[in-house]
């Protein structure tokens, strides 16, 4: 009986990191998943700096978006990946293990921001603070200001020194 070999990943990672997932858009660009950055086009990103990836199965795109800063458009990779195998499975669960703490406050009714603290899956980096803002919810308001200062504190407070 004949093994079958398996296709090695085309990207290049750094030594001590390995591709568990890849896949291939179909216009050749590779997005591969090691167990501390996803690689997009040749561009590492470490998991904490990834938002959210999807795969909508009749469309065939997959998105994956970028931690952003406020007021700043989102960068976004939008490719068509007709089977992500593994990789949307391993862009879940490593971006998941990113995040240390996500907490909602409420400002106005149900209107608010999130307090989330990311960290590197693998726990050797700092933890990183970022606000996320609800749609209507300004971030220059005294009150927001506040609003979100005092549930970092808390925050902070509650995940104790990183």
């Amino acid at each position: 009986m004949r093994r079958l070999r398996r296709e090695r990943p085309p990207v290049d990672v750094p030594r001590g990191e390995s591709v568990l997932a890849w896949a291939r858009a179909t216009d050749g660009t590779v997005v591969a998943g090691t167990r501390d950055a996803v690689y997009v086009a040749g561009t590492r990103l470490p998991w904490e700096e990834v938002e959210a990836a999807d795969w909508d199965r009749d469309t065939e795109i997959f998105r994956l978006s970028e931690v952003g800063a406020w007021g700043q458009q989102r960068a976004e990779h939008v490719l068509t990946i007709e089977e992500p195998r593994r990789l949307l499975e391993l862009v879940r669960e490593r971006v998941t293990a990113s995040v240390v703490l996500q907490r909602h406050v409420d400002v106005d009714g149900r209107r608010g921001l999130r307090v989330i603290a990311r960290r590197a899956p693998r726990g050797d980096a700092p933890i990183r603070w970022v606000y996320e803002y609800d749609e209507g919810v300004d971030p220059d308001d005294p009150a927001v200001r506040e609003a979100a200062e005092s549930a970092l504190r808390a925050a902070r407070e509650e995940v104790g020194p990183a």
